[in-house]
């Protein structure tokens, strides 16, 4: 009889975990303790400190990446295909630390010279960062969700950091009350979801809607689903926290917000389309396609009204949110799944860049000028060369001038709608066109108000900025020029088999 139950006893031995696999999340979780540890043990006078600690916690988690991409063992599923680490995670992993490290970058400054919680920052911050690692791994309704919140709750603190300030304060509110009403529409159409398949798990919830007709219960959880995704992008009619909680929260957590936290949304819309939904493209690709089509045309001709530059900023994030939808509309179009899926990964590389080195020359400017306005930005070439430059590419990029990276970006996108063939495509390709030309104007005034106005009385000499944002101005830089001028470099890395291979099957 003891036996009998030591063998039933080893069969309840928890199975072997890939420790490697997970080994970017279990450093997040560790430099999480380690910065939280520093900022009660080190004397207020060195808070710096926990700025380069944060750095080099986002350089470790970044090492088991490349190890992993390197050994090339092809996908590693852990906890029942609950949790998948492959190629499309992989990649969308290293653009989360790379753009929280210039984040980083970005914060250190303003946080100490504004007196503000050091470590108390940087823990949610990284807190964050490990939700949306996370997040590029889940397989599973439940995992998606809580990687979801991970990255939100401490996104809604940040966004509210200027704690004196009322318009950080608006911020941090609107997008609390706004993102718990878009999580328990989203926690509705999961639930709605389970009830009507059986199951949390994406791959089984896909083949149980293939295997029968969609009933009205099941469109209900999917257009649920996709709008409770849409807030998270900040997809038009869903948009309305953005330029808000862009314009009131500080300057780095807005940059972060625009992409890390929108980038992220897009990683769980990717999922659960190409997993769950692969069988009622009927269902969400006209709901997508309305949605492409109203956020680039809202966030665009909003922006063309903008005095502030932040605001525009965050307008234009609205609007290139519409080009990052439109190819998921055509997901379940003849072959256009791995197009589709090449397409928002290159978009969401080059726009990490793109939009995190425009906000880096904004902080940079600021500092000086102390204003948002684009007025302010009058003449910079005159008194701040070197930012007008920056600038001037940023801006050509996101308008997709080649040869720069944003160029590349747009042509996927347009290539990946029109090779789907169908009228509606072409009808979205033809709003997309009319939309990048729309952007471009409100793009070249501001760089011709940095070329071409007359500095205002009594402009600086120069602008001071310190090393830190030099360093994420350099990083984004390159990475704005390399993607655009090398595109075959971004396509080798969105060269992703894995979430095409499971849509295919």
């Amino acid at each position: 009889m003891i036996g009998g139950l030591l063998a039933q006893a080893s069969d309840w031995v928890t199975p072997t975990i890939d420790w490697h696999a997970i080994a970017p999340e279990l450093v997040l979780i560790v430099g999480i303790n380690i910065v939280l540890a520093s900022d009660l043990l080190v004397d207020e006078s060195r808070k710096w400190a926990t700025a380069s600690l944060t750095g080099f916690v986002l350089l470790g988690a970044a090492i088991p990446l490349v190890t992993l991409a390197v050994t090339g063992d092809g996908p590693r599923s852990l906890f029942d295909g609950r949790y998948v680490i492959d190629d499309f995670s992989l990649i969308l992993k290293a653009l989360f630390l790379l753009t929280a490290y210039v984040v980083v970058l970005l914060s250190q400054n303003e946080l100490e010279e504004g007196g503000y919680h050091q470590g108390e920052y940087y823990v949610l911050l990284l807190c964050s960062v490990l939700g949306m690692v996370m997040m590029t791994s889940s397989r599973d309704l439940v995992s998606v969700f809580i990687a979801l919140e991970l990255l939100s709750i401490p996104a809604y603190m940040l966004a509210a950091w200027r704690k004196r300030d009322g318009r950080s304060n608006e911020a941090g509110v609107k997008y609390y009350l706004l993102g718990v009403f878009a999580s328990g529409v989203l926690l509705y159409g999961m639930s709605l979801l389970y009830g009507s398949t059986g199951t949390t798990l994406l791959v089984d919830i896909g083949a149980a809607l293939a295997d029968e007709s969609v009933v009205a219960l099941e469109v209900i959880a999917v257009a649920f689903v996709v709008a409770g995704f849409g807030f998270k992008v900040s997809a038009v009619p869903f948009h309305t926290w953005a330029p808000d909680t862009y314009e009131g929260a500080p300057l780095p957590v807005t940059a972060f917000l625009s992409v890390a936290s929108k980038a992220a949304g897009f990683v769980a819309l990717i999922l659960v389309i190409f997993l769950a939904f692969p069988t009622v493209d009927a269902v969400y690709g006209p709901l997508v396609w309305v949605l492409a089509a109203l956020t680039m045309t809202v966030g665009n001709v909003i922006a063309l009204r903008q005095t502030n530059i932040v605001r525009m900023l965050a307008y234009s994030s609205v609007s290139q949110g519409g080009f990052i939808l439109m190819p998921l509309a055509f997901v379940g179009t003849g072959d256009v799944a791995e197009a589709a899926m090449k397409a928002v990964v290159v978009y969401l590389l080059v726009y990490a860049f793109t939009n995190l080195g425009a906000f880096a020359v904004v902080i940079a400017v600021a500092r000086t000028t102390h204003s948002g306005k684009i007025s302010s930005f009058a003449g910079l070439i005159s008194w701040a060369p070197g930012q007008a430059v920056l600038m001037t590419i940023f801006l050509a990029s996101l308008a997709g001038i080649p040869p720069l990276g944003g160029w590349i970006a747009k042509f996927n996108v347009f290539r990946a709608v029109l090779d789907a063939g169908t009228t509606a495509a072409y009808v979205l390709a033809v709003i997309g066109a009319v939309n990048t030309a729309i952007a471009a104007a409100y793009y070249l005034r501001v760089m011709r108000t940095m070329w071409m106005d007359p500095p205002p009385e009594g402009a600086p000499a120069d602008v001071a900025t310190p090393p830190p944002v030099m360093a994420a101005l350099a990083i984004t830089a390159v990475g704005t020029v390399v993607l655009g001028v090398l595109p075959g470099l971004v396509m080798g890395f969105a060269d992703l088999q894995d979430l095409t291979g499971a849509f295919g099957s």
